[in-house]
């Protein structure tokens, strides 16, 4: 695979340049720094102005970090670990039973371009426990685990795993043609 890559139509570089990584720098982000992320997403659109999300968060040199490191799954905890911060992004089904984790993901996809913005990078992961993250953040039952995001800077794929250093690449994209259509979704 490619270390670049191409769009079809011409947009804003930080779309091309942006990848989520697996190798990251092991020290601890600023508590400044996670208010800077957040900040940004907080100004993401949501439904109905609800704003149906949460951000969570431990620094690797906080005494959260033990805790918050049982969250992502033992696949995800062989990288992840290495990240100045772990975020659990959290959507409230009260504020916005419908749309939460549309709104929730929306939210993230402006950390993530903040982050890229400041010099950082995020990898996003699916593969946490809940339950884990219900336990460590004593959450009630409106709010609902989305997501753990690892954030830090980049380090050099040699410091990952050979299994994981051959899938540091910027992934590609399926192309535009197959995810745009003008009317009627073709079958």
């Amino acid at each position: 695979m490619s270390t670049t890559r191409t769009s079809t139509v011409p947009v804003h570089t930080q779309f091309m340049e942006r990848m989520s990584p697996r190798a990251f720098v092991p020290e601890a982000l600023s508590a400044a720094q996670i208010e800077q992320l957040v900040e940004a997403a907080r100004w993401a659109p949501s439904a109905s102005n609800k704003q149906p999300w949460h951000f969570a968060y431990a620094l690797r040199d906080d005494a959260n970090w033990q805790a918050f490191s049982q969250i992502p799954n033992e696949a995800n905890r062989r990288w992840c670990l290495n990240g100045g911060a772990l975020i659990v992004l959290l959507s409230d089904k009260q504020a916005s039973a419908a749309k939460h984790s549309f709104d929730a993901g929306c939210a993230w996809g402006y950390l993530a371009l903040q982050a890229h913005a400041m010099g950082l990078a995020t990898h996003a992961m699916g593969g946490f426990s809940a339950d884990e993250a219900r336990k460590v953040l004593k959450l009630p039952e409106h709010l609902v685990p989305e997501c753990v995001i690892a954030v830090g800077r980049r380090a050099d794929a040699a410091t990952l795993p050979d299994d994981l250093r051959e899938r540091e690449l910027p992934s590609g994209r399926k192309p535009l043609v197959e995810v745009l259509s003008a009317g009627a979704v073709p079958a």
